[in-house]
């Protein structure tokens, strides 16, 4: 069984190595001229840091990753409003986790196994396999390579996805937009907080440490989120001048949010999407896998793990089944269930409607979040994370 994987992200670089370890022949196309560290940071749950770790890539994360020691929630003024130990989990570069895993797939697989500049043009099935068509970017030539099964793994704005649900349209926005940067930060530690402030109906900042103890000036990762439209894009000066109004009502004794939005060297700014869940991935010997099949809101740091805990699974049907189509829908039948689970409940997170709470009855602070929620309203936290995560780590 020879198997195609049109995406070169986490995901389809994580399905690589699962597929090679089981020995399964597998090729990966990918769109982007070449991989570079690019991107913010990302969060790896516990469940998907064990799947890296038994591909043989534990040590490698370690050296780059920052080990997390608690999820905690703030109001806009600094207090703490609920907390919670985390531990097997890990706050590292988007970018740098890609590239180690891209560095692993060439010394396992051979330095050929990812084509750059290719993109998927189109596909068609049959029971001899999938016959794909490869657009080159740079000449423009196409291609056809023939497969067993083809995964698209291929992101938010998946060709493969559009192939196989053409009705579907764009990306859902939620109304949200979203500013992400990192900027230096302070010494680093042996563990870190991942501080989320302030809640979505209104403002929000997530920020989090992304460089591995030891590292000294650390790299503080951001994501600052306001509900409205998202802008015409701006110069640079405009969007650090518009973070820094949408956050000039906020009192962060710890953190200086001026200097955290204009010491960031780039800032991207883009609207918080997903896409409604599906009834079916694929069909035939095709199938989706990571954001081309389950793009989710980033609540609870579940996008890069769940795409990381896709290989598995599909590993195991394209081992078993007795054919490529078969194995796709048994792959299938393991996660789509999981994944829409998640993915709803991280449209509907709890959290946010407890935060919101705080937000309108104690708007200038508390000393004590007793005084302002009920030991009930503050259960729900612990909940709403444990619905959304409860899924990755029972794997």
């Amino acid at each position: 069984m020879r198997i195609l994987i049109a995406g070169a992200g986490i995901g389809g670089l994580t399905a690589a190595l699962c597929l090679h370890e089981a020995g399964i022949p597998v090729e990966i196309v990918e769109a982007a001229p070449r991989c570079e560290p690019l991107g913010v940071g990302i969060n790896l749950l516990p469940a998907a840091v064990t799947e890296l770790t038994r591909l043989g890539l534990g040590p490698d994360l370690a050296a780059i990753g920052a080990p997390v020691a608690e999820m905690a929630h703030f109001d806009r003024h600094g207090n703490v409003i609920w907390r919670q130990p985390r531990t097997g989990q890990y706050s590292l570069h988007r970018g740098e986790l890609q590239l180690l895993l891209l560095d692993a797939v060439r010394q396992r697989l051979g330095p050929a196994a990812v084509r750059f500049g290719r993109v998927v043009r189109d596909f068609t099935a049959s029971p001899a396999g999938v016959t794909v068509t490869i657009g080159d970017q740079a000449s423009g030539r196409p291609a056809e390579l023939h497969a067993d099964a083809l995964i698209g793994a291929d992101g938010l704005h998946s060709a493969v996805r559009r192939g196989l649900h053409p009705a579907e349209g764009p990306p859902v926005a939620s109304g949200i937009t979203m500013w992400r940067g990192i900027s230096p930060g302070g010494p680093g530690r042996a563990g870190h907080t991942v501080a989320v402030y302030g809640c979505n109906t209104l403002t929000k900042l997530v920020v989090y440490p992304i460089s591995p103890p030891g590292a000294g000036t650390v790299r503080l990762n951001w994501v600052a989120e306001v509900r409205c439209p998202l802008p015409s894009p701006r110069p640079l000066p405009d969007i650090r001048a518009a973070l820094i109004a949408h956050f000039a009502d906020w009192s962060l004794p710890d953190l200086d949010l001026t200097r955290l939005f204009t010491t960031a060297p780039d800032i991207l700014q883009l609207p918080m999407t997903d896409r409604d869940p599906l009834s079916h991935w694929g069909r035939g010997p095709v199938t989706l896998l990571g954001d081309a099949a389950h793009p989710m809101y980033p609540v609870g740091s579940n996008g890069g793990s769940q795409a990381i805990l896709d290989a598995r699974p599909l590993t195991t049907a394209l081992s078993t089944a007795p054919t490529a189509t078969a194995a796709s829908r048994a792959y299938e039948r393991d996660r789509l269930p999981v994944t829409n689970r998640i993915a709803t409940a991280c449209r509907t997170m709890p959290a946010d409607a407890i935060l919101t709470l705080v937000a309108t009855r104690a708007p200038n602070g508390f000393p004590d979040v007793n005084t302002v929620l009920s030991p009930t309203e503050l259960a729900t936290l612990s909940t709403a994370y444990r619905d959304t995560s409860q899924p990755v780590l029972a794997r």
